[in-house]
């Protein structure tokens, strides 16, 4: 390991619970930490407890109502905030659960912290497993995800980068951040995700190119059920070749999803372990800035993808 790498670790993040039953587990955080220590890799890293994200951090990208509610709503009194509650799409995917706001607050400030290290090159690599949540919205929570992190992050790594290149490899379309930079061409959006049989999201498809100053930087790559590392190794690395030729980003952030492995309760791909992690490895090899963040997945999958950076 000769890249600098910050390693970014909340010991409280995973102890919040969106409720029995859903598959969004911030435990696996947890479990995915213990592997950093026991493997002995907090060794070859520099491990920051993180920064919290404040309202005005949140507020860079989503807006003041939605992030005023989700600082107030609590499972106490949630029957107040039913007309807000529908507004902002805060319900089954995305409960209210106990301490909703100091989660989004803890993984938000990780990812934002990471990428101000990277700003100020305080390192090469920054690494926050508990972020990547990749489909909120500004005005809304979608799929799991409350606060986007990954677009709060992109805005802060823009102030010093003229060109941020972002990947997505979770098996769901990375359709908040597309949409957050789908007018510019100061952000590439570059997306391998399972479409079609009304998947969620439902958007990816390869004609979402993007418009005005960012028509042509938004790239989707939708693919079918089973797809094995060979035939994604096949189709990933000349795509995210080509795209870093040709774009020449100043940095990247990469958004490891692990429900694309073939483990996955929810996913459908056929991805193991190794193969996720010669994406990252791939992506590495750049050596670019590089921002790591973690996403979808149930289990503690991302050790992986760590033990290639």
């Amino acid at each position: 390991m000769n890249n600098r790498t910050s390693y970014f670790y909340d010991p409280d993040v995973g102890n919040f619970h969106y409720g029995a039953g859903h598959p969004m587990k911030p435990h696996r955080l947890s479990l995915t930490h213990s592997l950093v220590l026991h493997y002995g890799l907090y060794k070859k890293m520099m491990v920051f407890k993180p920064y919290k994200a404040s309202q005005h951090d949140m507020c860079r990208f989503h807006s003041e109502d939605y992030i005023d509610f989700l600082q107030k709503v609590s499972p106490n009194n949630m029957q107040g905030f039913t007309k807000s509650l529908n507004t902002f799409n805060v319900g089954d995917d995305c409960p209210v659960f106990p301490g909703l706001f100091e989660f989004c607050s803890r993984y938000t400030g990780a990812s934002l912290q990471g990428a101000t290290q990277l700003n100020h090159k305080i390192c090469d690599i920054a690494i926050n497993w508990a972020g990547g949540l990749h489909h909120a919205k500004k005005f809304e929570a979608s799929g799991f995800c409350y606060v986007n992190d990954i677009v709060i992050s992109i805005l802060e790594l823009l102030k010093y980068h003229p060109r941020v290149l972002y990947i997505d490899i979770d098996i769901h379309h990375g359709d908040g951040v597309q949409e957050a930079f789908y007018l510019t061409d100061r952000v590439m959006t570059v997306s391998f995700h399972k479409y079609g049989n009304y998947f969620f999201p439902g958007t990816g498809d390869m004609y979402e190119v993007g418009a005005e100053s960012g028509r042509y930087y938004c790239l989707n790559v939708p693919l079918r059920d089973g797809i094995d590392d060979q035939s994604y190794r096949q189709l990933f690395q000349p795509v995210i070749k080509q795209v870093v030729d040709f774009y020449q980003p100043t940095c990247i952030v990469l958004q490891c999803g692990a429900d694309s492995l073939g483990c996955d309760r929810l996913g459908c791909f056929n991805l193991s372990i190794r193969g996720h992690g010669e994406c990252v490895e791939f992506v590495k090899s750049f050596r670019i800035p590089l921002l790591v963040l973690g996403g979808g997945g149930v289990h503690g999958q991302e050790r992986g993808s760590l033990l290639d950076l």
